[in-house]
């Protein structure tokens, strides 16, 4: 051996920021204030953090949850406890009751950290989940724990919690492979699954994620996460950031269009990601009142959790000057699995040619390997239209759930199946075609909603459409388009028809278009489609 074999562990990572940038800024909206402060008193407050938590009684290996929204103390929780050991386990506070009870209690969480304004949702969990030991409130409101939760766990105010405590830490020797991060799936059917993320997983989705043809993250960049840090660890974006020492913004409970558009503006952001029903609140804000805002400091917005519509990105794209980036992943994938940013010799391509690539989902990260086959397990031709099961494997990528046996299927040979059906273009960009379960196979062919979906939300006036499959006594299945206008909007069926067929064969056309108010949405903002498929499951096609 001629290297030295140095542990892959995260303060490597995270000291780094305080250590070399200490005096770069940490914003964090607070609903009616920001609060302002630096790296180098983050590194000293996690610190605080982490001695206090030691005397509660967390060693390494146990469970530290959080239920809290994007700020300064939810990262002071997400930097302390992967460096101390323990690991960080984020709960999606849109999650039900009954999911959350039986998250909490698979992880067996021994303290959870949340902010005061979401006591509600933990009420209601109160004496139903016996390992959590102490509850340690962020207070922001000043909501007080109840009578009945103080009954279950000892509360404590986060502040006073850790203000006697020494700023000085000495994180512990850590094996690499050991874990760091604990994640849940949402929107599946039965019980969420648990993805454990290592130390190692985690540094090297951290060092990649930073990349320049990845997130491409700079020194001078200041970085929002609106997707929230409780979903997929915030796409690796705090870590990233930490790692590089860059100014972040959070955006705290607010995350509707005025509040983000203003953020942007008054912190100068360049660098923000979320998913498409985010930037579609900031279209809608800034085509509400336009000229209001300052937005040309940024550069460049990642998109994921779900495909963005072609008039989405022109829309940004042509308005604000910016580059609107796709990306993909799942809980599974830590989440980091393909970025699409246009290659060199795609520079000059015409406009509507680079859109063609801009919805796509992009390449697969570096040191990942990624494969779409066929039922019998043949990878399909790579033409940008042959589908098939997406399936990925890498440094970063569970091999199997939390605590859960692994089922073949799910892990074949060593691979994950994604769950995604997809297609892959011989430049070797990805695009999902849809969710396997939401495909429409009508007549033994496969028909992608997805394609459908971002097509009729192009037709003016449109705002949100989801595609489903119904069942047809000939044709198996057969799709119905779910669509919601814009206020004051005058949409038909007939103007929605007369777009599809310039795109796509009659075949592919929804049998019928009904109009509703909304699209319901999942925990994490994604279109909920089986709620869909029970509202319409006794739809009667026309013809």
């Amino acid at each position: 051996m001629t290297m030295m074999n140095t542990p892959l562990t995260m303060p490597v990572l995270m000291d780094r920021g305080p250590m070399l940038y200490p005096d770069n800024e940490i914003v964090s909206k607070m609903r009616d204030k920001v609060h302002r402060y630096t790296y180098a008193e983050l590194g000293k407050r996690a610190r605080q953090f982490a001695n206090a938590v030691t005397k509660l009684g967390v060693k390494q290996g146990d469970r530290v949850a959080t239920m809290a929204w994007n700020g300064y103390r939810h990262l002071e929780v997400y930097y302390a406890t992967p460096c101390m050991g323990a690991v960080l386990h984020t709960l999606n506070l849109r999650l039900s009751t009954a999911d959350l009870e039986y998250i909490v209690n698979h992880a067996e969480d021994s303290v959870i950290c949340i902010d005061d304004d979401l006591l509600p949702i933990l009420e209601r969990l109160a004496g139903k989940i016996p390992t959590v030991k102490h509850i340690i409130v962020m207070n922001n409101t000043g909501n007080k724990a109840s009578d009945a939760l103080a009954a279950s766990a000892q509360i404590h105010d986060y502040e006073e919690l850790i203000a006697a405590e020494s700023t000085e830490f000495t994180w512990p020797e850590i094996d690499e492979n050991s874990p760091m991060g604990l994640c849940y799936t949402s929107g599946t059917t039965g019980h969420p699954k648990g993805v454990m993320y290592t130390h190692r997983s985690n540094y090297i989705h951290t060092i990649t994620g930073g990349l320049p043809d990845l997130l491409g993250l700079k020194r001078d960049d200041t970085v929002m996460a609106v997707v929230p840090m409780f979903h997929a660890n915030a796409w690796g974006l705090p870590y990233i950031c930490m790692m590089l020492g860059l100014k972040q913004v959070f955006p705290g409970s607010t995350m509707d269009g005025a509040s983000v558009c203003q953020l942007l503006q008054d912190e100068k952001v360049t660098f923000t990601g979320g998913v498409p029903t985010i930037w579609m609140g900031v279209i809608n804000e800034l085509q509400t009142n336009p000229g209001k805002y300052d937005l040309s400091n940024l550069r460049e917005m990642i998109c994921g959790g779900s495909s963005p519509p072609r008039a989405m990105i022109d829309w940004l794209e042509t308005n604000l000057g910016i580059d609107f980036i796709q990306a993909w992943g799942m809980t599974e994938t830590s989440p980091l699995g393909t970025v699409c940013r246009l290659k060199p010799e795609m520079k000059d391509l015409p406009r509507e040619k680079k859109l063609d690539v801009k919805q796509r989902a992009g390449i697969y990260a570096p040191g990942l390997k990624l494969r779409i086959v066929n039922d019998n397990g043949e990878e399909v031709a790579h033409d940008g239209t042959s589908m098939g099961r997406l399936l990925i494997r890498g440094p970063w990528i569970a091999s199997t759930y939390y605590r859960t046996e692994a089922t073949p299927d799910k892990f074949p040979d060593g691979w994950l199946d994604t769950g995604d059906v997809a297609t892959l273009d011989t430049e070797g960009y990805m695009a999902i075609a849809d969710r396997s379960k939401d495909l429409v196979k009508s007549g033994g062919e496969w028909i992608s909603s997805v394609d459908l979906e971002n097509a009729i939300m192009a037709v003016p006036g449109v705002a949100e459409a989801a595609v489903i499959a119904i069942v047809h006594p000939k044709w198996d299945e057969r799709p119905l388009a779910c669509v919601v206008k814009k206020p004051g909007a005058d949409v038909t069926k007939d103007q929605i028809y007369e777009h599809l067929l310039k795109g796509f064969a009659k075949w592919w056309m929804p049998d019928d278009i009904v109009f509703i108010e909304a699209v319901p949405k999942t925990s994490v903002g994604k279109f909920d489609k089986k709620v869909l498929r029970e509202q319409f499951k006794d739809f009667q096609l026309k013809g």
